[in-house]
């Protein structure tokens, strides 16, 4: 219950940030406040055997709701090279081929939490947190360099099904 309540909070705070000037204090606040209710919700399910399907998938939606609302506000405001939206559609295409993949092989839906992916997301959250210090083009070989190989990686695994932990949510047929 306590977890679901953190889920719900990181969904109202990512409400409030559309309101927000994007780099203000308020909006790192909060903007941290969401990612750290990301860790913790989790955390928090595990410790007190209140994991659930529903709390799985409100996690799924509070994270796409986040993600929703940062990309909104940042993407406007800065300056991206078009090699870096070149090299995030092919990392998006690899993603894509690989949830095909799970389904076709698998016959569900095959959500990989390897380690690399844990890594890419931890670069990805970072990234807002130091766009006004960093300028992009220098943030963006490495973090694409580690999301590259998460999602090559990621690929690997589905398709052989070694070395992972996976999370399985049926797919609409059931299976």
């Amino acid at each position: 219950m306590m977890a679901n309540v953190i889920t719900g909070l990181r969904i109202l705070v990512s409400a409030v940030l559309v309101f927000c000037p994007v780099f203000s204090q308020i909006f790192y606040v909060l903007y941290l406040i969401a990612g750290l209710s990301d860790m913790v919700d989790g955390i928090i399910a595990r410790k007190t055997n209140s994991v659930s399907e529903f709390g799985s998938r409100f996690d799924g939606v509070a994270d796409f709701v986040f993600v929703a609302v940062c990309l909104i506000k940042i993407l406007p405001v800065i300056d991206i090279p078009i090699w870096l939206y070149v090299w995030t559609v092919v990392i998006a295409l690899i993603k894509i081929i690989n949830i095909i993949s799970g389904v076709v092989k698998q016959k569900r839906y095959v959500a990989v939490h390897t380690t690399m992916n844990k890594v890419t997301g931890v670069l990805l959250f970072m990234l807002p947190l130091t766009l006004t210090v960093v300028p992009l083009i220098y943030t963006g070989i490495p973090i694409c360099s580690v999301a590259t190989f998460a999602a090559v990686q990621e690929g690997h695994f589905i398709r052989t099904g070694k070395g992972i932990k996976q999370k399985n949510i049926p797919t609409e047929s059931g299976g």
